[in-house]
């Protein structure tokens, strides 16, 4: 079971973090922290599975709920609560004695990492996304990546051929022009949570896994 951890983040308001921590046979000195996307909380199946498949890969793995989750709100906060909200898990988290640290998400969580990335400074070993919000879906003209360049941290985009909010094809082109190192893992016939065609070379079965060995071995890879 994960370790429940509060957070405060502002006087009159407390979220709740969920710590799952690596196997000491296997733990690797780096700790991720996760941010979940807009529609779903830090207990729903996708979130669970992540954390804890990477612990057992030896990386301990941090979620938490933004703040209009933890309040059972339904449309997210703005853009300063959300990323009030994931500085906060981060002085906690370091308060607790994590040295290296990665940080990222889900979608919406993902983004928000990125944006906390860019305009503080923040001693990161890398970012991790799982399905980055690029744009809304129809929207190409919406790019969420103006502020993409003031990130020097390595970052790690886990990206469907067919995300309705950003394909591989689309990033490809923004990250070439990034000064800090990128790498885009492509998981091909995948949409948004990586749900996966049957035309797909890949079993659905195996894609989780694909991902958590490729995202456990580039965070070793920095710690």
């Amino acid at each position: 079971m994960p370790e429940t951890i509060l957070v405060d983040v502002a006087p009159s308001d407390r979220t709740t973090a969920l710590l799952y921590a690596a196997p000491a046979s296997v733990a690797k000195d780096i700790t991720l922290i996760l941010g979940h996307g807009a529609g779903a909380p830090q207990r729903s199946a996708f979130m669970v599975t992540f954390a804890n498949e990477l612990a057992q890969r030896g990386i301990d793995t941090v979620t938490f709920n933004f703040l209009y989750t933890e309040q059972k709100r339904r449309l997210p906060d703005r853009n300063d609560r959300l990323e009030q909200c994931y500085r906060a898990v981060i002085d906690t988290v370091r308060e607790r004695g994590a040295r290296r640290l990665a940080i990222g998400g889900k979608s919406m969580g993902g983004r928000i990492a990125s944006q906390v990335a860019a305009g503080a400074r923040i001693d990161l070993a890398g970012l991790v996304f799982f399905g980055y919000p690029l744009r809304p879906p129809g929207k190409p003209e919406q790019l969420r990546s103006k502020h993409l360049p003031a990130i020097r941290t390595p970052m790690l985009f886990v990206q469907g051929s067919r995300d309705a909010f950003g394909t591989p094809d689309e990033l490809r082109p923004i990250l070439h022009e990034l000064a800090a190192p990128t790498e885009l893992f492509e998981i091909e016939g995948g949409d948004h949570s990586f749900k996966v065609t049957k035309a797909s070379p890949i079993p659905q079965q195996h894609v989780f896994p694909m991902i958590l060995d490729h995202t456990a071995q580039w965070l070793q890879r920095l710690a």
